[in-house]
This record gives structure tokens, C-alpha cells and sequence, in this order.
């Protein structure tokens, strides 16, 4: 394992943790996930012809995708599997609702002709994941994918440099190591491409709602225990206000999107 992957797992918070912070999440999450929505939509206007029976949305969180989903593929049966359940129950279009883990799918071999996921890979072991979507694809099945890479929430690391030695965001895959990955285990066809959102934000009390809001406060090794002190929120404010743009505080995603054919 590279030093990369042990600092991208090192940075991941345990699975139980990832699960009641996305259950706490959900009643806020649709309020406050523009960026999301917008990666999601980026994701499905970019999907190659395929004609699929039965799709799975990995990860699908409030359901944003199932709409869309199903309006494309409309004669598809879709499954939506997430690992938080009050996430589940707030799909709002009639599917099959699967609590369960992306590392370990309980659905059988070659039983899907879409392996669908967007911003859900981040919070998984990346090989794990694509093994799982690998192993449950038919012949010639698509994986479509969207997650974040490295420059994700720069602009909260650079605020808070100088300032504490805590861990205030996830580390994540380059769209290299993404495609190194899912070359090595074994898809026929691997088509990678970066895109950069940004979010922006009245004030920086604001900012760190809507992060909070979304469930992306989480974190493994070196994150903060305690609560913040004033001083500490104080300076990092004071830190990332030379960011401010006319339309506010900018937070940056930065986006890396996977299309691979079994």
C-alpha cells in the first residue's frame, strides 16, 4: 500500500461513525446540497448509450439520483443502497431500499448492468468499492462514478494552517491513483475527468454549517475532539476571509469522475 492510500484510510472515520453522522445529516442534507445535485446531474449527462435492466445507486443517500435514474431507464428495475437507513427512507421515488455497505454488496455475482455512485467512493477503501462493482457487473456493465480528489475543501486547510495541528479535512485519490485502480483490477475500458465545483458562503460560521449539514465533518485519525475554542474559530476566520470572492466565501470541490466497462 502506498503512503498516499494509508493517508487517504488514515483520514477515513470508522464505519459506525460514517453511519450516525450521515443519520444525523438527513433531515438537513437536501437543504444544503446544491454542489452535490449539480456533480450528480454532471454525472448522468456525461453517461454512455447503455440500455440496463436493473441499476443500482451506490451510496444514494436521499435519492436525488432515482428520479433521473429512472426517467432515463425507465424499463430498468433500481435498486438504492446507502449506508445510513434514515437517509433511505427519505427517497422520495418508489425503488428497492438496501441498507448496506459499498465494500461489501449484498447482492449476487453479475447481477447488475449499472453500478451507479455519486460522492459515496470517498468514504470506502477505493479498491474495495470498485471490487464490489466489479464483481456484481454483467458482461459489459458500466461502472459511473463521481468522487472528490485532493483539492477538496483547500481552502478550509489553508485557513486553518499555523492555526492547530488537527486533521480538517479528508484526504482523497488523485484522478491517477482512481485510474490506476480501477485499471488494475481488471475493467475492459477506463475513462477518467476532473471537473471543479465551488460552493460560496455569506460568512464562515455559514461555511462550516453547510459542511456539517452534508455529513463531510467527519474524520478519522488527527481530527478534533473537542469543540472548537473562539480563539481558534476567530483566527481561522479571520485566515480564510483574503478567500472572499463577490459571491462570498468559496469552497471548493474538486471533482473526479470514473466511467469503466467490465
Amino acid at each position: 500500500m502506498t503512503s498516499s492510500s494509508n493517508s487517504v484510510s488514515s483520514s477515513r472515520p470508522s464505519k459506525a461513525r460514517i453511519r450516525l453522522s450521515f443519520e444525523r445529516a438527513a433531515p438537513t442534507y437536501d437543504s444544503a446540497a446544491d454542489i452535490q445535485r449539480r456533480i450528480c446531474t454532471e454525472l448522468a449527462e456525461a453517461l454512455p448509450a447503455i440500455d440496463p435492466a436493473r441499476v443500482l445507486d451506490a451510496g444514494c443517500g436521499t435519492g436525488y439520483a432515482q428520479a433521473d435514474l429512472q426517467a432515463r431507464f425507465p424499463d430498468a428495475h433500481t435498486l438504492g443502497l446507502d449506508l445510513s437507513p434514515a437517509m433511505l427512507q427519505r427517497i422520495p421515488t418508489p425503488c428497492c431500499r438496501i441498507a448496506g455497505d459499498l465494500e461489501h454488496l449484498p447482492l449476487a455475482d453479475a447481477s447488475l448492468d449499472l453500478y451507479w455512485s455519486s460522492l459515496a467512493v470517498q468514504w470506502c477503501d477505493l479498491a474495495l468499492a470498485l471490487r464490489e462493482a466489479l464483481r456484481t457487473l454483467r458482461p459489459n456493465g458500466l461502472v459511473a462514478l463521481a468522487s472528490l480528489g485532493p483539492a477538496t475543501f483547500h481552502e478550509l486547510r489553508h485557513a486553518f494552517a499555523g492555526i492547530d495541528s488537527y486533521r480538517h479535512t479528508l484526504s482523497f485519490h488523485s484522478e491517477n491513483e482512481i485510474r490506476k485502480v480501477a485499471s488494475g483490477l481488471g475493467f475492459a475500458t477506463v475513462d477518467t475527468k476532473k471537473r471543479t465545483k465551488i460552493a460560496h458562503y455569506a460568512d464562515f460560521k455559514t461555511l462550516l454549517r453547510a459542511v456539517k449539514a452534508i455529513g463531510a465533518n467527519q474524520l478519522g485519525d488527527g481530527r478534533r475532539t473537542s469543540l472548537m475554542s473562539r480563539t481558534t474559530f476567530l483566527r481561522a476566520e479571520t485566515a480564510y476571509e483574503p478567500l472572499r470572492t463577490p459571491a462570498g466565501l468559496p469552497l471548493s470541490y474538486d471533482v473526479i469522475y470514473l466511467y469503466a466497462r467490465k
